[in-house]
């Protein structure tokens, strides 16, 4: 792999983790959620109990109440936790990406759970990580340029794309050019340079 490798990729950031001393099962069964975890009585009365509750028919919430603020530039997104790419056994629970401002409501209600598919269930275990949490520009402010010749044709690069272009010889594709773009990203003078392959056909 080019560049920070994966495992720096799945510690970057901040794991949130099921806070409970007990299992939770979430299941969907007949097209409806069922959620088997004994949660015990509300901590406050008046309180809507349990956590976890269903929202419409694909998706089911969990009432973080996180306080966590950053700056009117920046924004909370949640993702799934890394572990759930490497999970073999679809139970890891998939967070559903979502960009949260909280410079004027430092507080993050509930987030979003996806939907097992029909009789899977996914399982919350205690002190297991359930979803990351990134801190991001709120807005996506970037251009896409041609790269430069100079750039494109750099000696570092070229061992790389002679490897490429033999490896895609031997590929099922015939015509599997690469082209070179890079990446200006305009809250930063740094240029960064990204090698996009492109199927010809």
């Amino acid at each position: 792999m080019h560049g920070v490798r994966q495992p720096e990729g799945a510690q970057y950031g901040i794991e949130i983790f099921y806070p409970y001393d007990n299992e939770l099962r979430v299941t969907k069964k007949n097209a409806e959620f069922v959620f088997d975890g004994d949660f015990g009585p509300a901590p406050e009365e008046g309180l809507e109990w349990s956590p976890f509750r269903s929202f419409g028919k694909e998706y089911y919430t969990y009432q973080l109440l996180l306080d966590l603020k950053v700056g009117k530039e920046w924004a909370v997104c949640t993702e799934p936790h890394p572990r759930f790419y490497t999970d073999t056994t679809d139970t890891v629970p998939v967070a559903v990406p979502a960009l949260l401002g909280t410079e004027w409501w430092p507080m993050i209600a509930f987030v979003v759970f996806k939907s097992p598919a029909e009789g899977r269930t996914h399982i919350f275990r205690p002190g297991e990580p359930m979803l990351q949490i990134l801190i991001v520009p709120v807005t996506s402010d970037f251009t896409l340029v041609p790269m430069e010749e100079e750039a494109a044709s750099s000696p570092r690069r070229r061992p790389w794309r002679h490897a490429y272009n033999e490896g895609a010889a031997n590929a099922p594709i015939a015509d599997f050019p690469i082209n070179t773009i890079c990446l200006h990203e305009q809250f930063d003078t740094d240029l960064l340079s990204v090698w996009v392959p492109h199927a010809g056909r």
